[in-house]
């Protein structure tokens, strides 16, 4: 008999979570407004609201946290990191930041301008918040079977590339001043991104004079798609497929806290010289010297022993195995999803579970807030709330799928969590008529709304 496949760690640590009564979560949720970024840590019992910085570390990382070198410049931790961000990853420039909009706001504070339009796939909600900041804008150029749930296209986070090359004929090469790709693209349901594509998209904005950029917070789980379902790199290394991949941008921004395994962390990954100087500078205004960039040095060392383990197969099938078996039970229970299912979540499609429920009181909040009040569950609304309102009209702004996202810690939750989450949206899923209105806002930030939002029931 053939072995069964297993996870290659074991536990050291547990931390407890307690379960509160659904009266307790109804009261809690509506004196936080609705608004599941308001609630106190210790009111959630299995929080999936993010994969951002909510990971376990490992014994080698909790090693590197003890021997940090904590010196204000040049540390032995920021030359470790300095030494994997070269070899791992290719770049010979970079500069650590406290996180990843950090390196969005070094970059953009360069090179985004007014009425420029930033071309690439699905931008999230602190890209297209710092590129709207800007009064600029965010022109999404992702495939059309991104945006049907059923659909089985192995790679829903390209770049339509008659798309973009609309984009590159419509606006002069002055007025774009770079091609963002996502990997993974999570406004699509986490989806990644093709190797072919990468290339084709390098290749298009090469001719027309427009620099390639990424935002690689997902970069290994997006390599780990490739080795899986593209035939020419099934016999490659995550850390080969990776090296490639990066070949062809002339730069990166990353929040560390997804795949660089830490708690707290980014990156900004450069091949100018001239424009990293430049960005450096604006580094030291908004983050600290160049070589630390708001972090500690413990932090800097942590994340370079992340980054070599997050690029290692055994890890990434162990990650986005538990990301599948989640995504497969709510499939078995009749539950509508994106699927193929993505990298680091589960993304339930909230208008075909709530289809009686407007638009204009946003389902898939309703949903999440179901959910919590089921079973003490926290996900995160990747829809209307998010897409924030337009800019000019002060509209909200309905994108093309209304999702909850369920994302899934690292090396984090067991298995047996993940069948406590799939009943739960079962659960409400069998009473889902009964839920006939939703939600309306009380109070709204003039950007990125999402995430202070207050509401009531509609």
């Amino acid at each position: 008999m053939e072995l069964p496949w297993a996870e290659p760690y074991k536990v050291k640590m547990v931390e407890e979570i307690f379960l509160s009564t659904p009266e307790q979560r109804a009261q809690w949720i509506e004196e936080e407004g609705y608004n599941l970024f308001n609630l106190a840590s210790d009111r959630v019992f299995i929080d999936l609201l993010t994969d951002s910085g909510t990971g376990a570390m490992s014994d080698k990382q909790w090693a590197e946290i003890m021997m940090g070198d904590e010196s204000y410049a040049g540390s032995q931790s920021y030359l470790k990191l300095r030494e994997v961000v070269r070899n791992t990853l290719g770049f010979p420039y970079f500069l650590p930041t406290h996180q990843g909009r950090a390196a969005e706001n070094v970059l953009f504070s360069i090179l985004v301008k007014e009425n420029n339009i930033v071309p690439g796939n699905s931008h999230f909600d602190t890209t297209k918040g710092h590129i709207e900041f800007r009064k600029a804008h965010a022109v999404d150029c992702t495939i059309d079977e991104a945006f049907d749930i059923n659909n089985l296209h192995p790679f829903k986070g390209n770049v339509d590339l008659a798309k973009l090359e609309e984009v590159y004929k419509k606006y002069p090469k002055e007025q774009i001043p770079f091609c963002l790709i996502t990997v993974t693209c999570n406004s699509s349901g986490g989806q990644p991104v093709s190797m072919e594509n990468i290339k084709a998209v390098k290749e298009l904005s090469d001719r027309y004079g427009i620099p390639l950029y990424f935002d690689a917070a997902r970069f290994a789980e997006n390599a780990y798609f490739i080795h899986e379902r593209e035939e020419a790199y099934k016999n490659k290394t995550i850390k080969e497929i990776v090296k490639e991949m990066f070949s062809y941008g002339e730069g990166f921004l990353m929040s560390a806290k997804k795949d660089g395994l830490v708690n707290i962390g980014g990156l900004l990954g450069l091949r100018n010289e001239q424009l990293y100087r430049a960005c450096g500078n604006m580094g030291i205004i908004y983050e600290g010297f160049i070589t630390y960039g708001g972090l500690a040095g413990r932090d800097l060392a942590a994340l370079a022993q992340g980054l070599m383990e997050s690029t290692e197969l055994p890890y990434l099938k162990a990650r986005i195995d538990q990301v599948e078996y989640l995504g497969n039970k709510l499939i078995e229970f009749g539950i509508p999803i994106q699927k193929p299912i993505g990298g680091h979540a589960v993304f339930v499609d909230a208008l075909n579970f709530l289809p009686q429920v407007p638009r204009e009181e946003y389902p898939a909040q309703t949903l999440a807030i179901e959910l919590y009040k089921e079973a003490g569950v926290r996900g995160v609304e990747i829809g209307t709330l998010l897409a924030d309102r337009d800019p000019e009209t002060r509209q909200d702004r309905f994108p093309k799928l209304e999702l909850l996202r369920l994302a899934i810690p690292r090396r984090t939750y067991s298995y047996k969590h993940l069948d406590y989450v799939a009943v739960a949206l079962k659960n409400i899923f069998d009473r889902r008529d009964e839920i006939k209105s939703g939600l309306e806002i009380v109070w709204e930030s003039e950007i990125l709304r999402h995430f202070t939002i207050l509401l009531k029931k509609k």
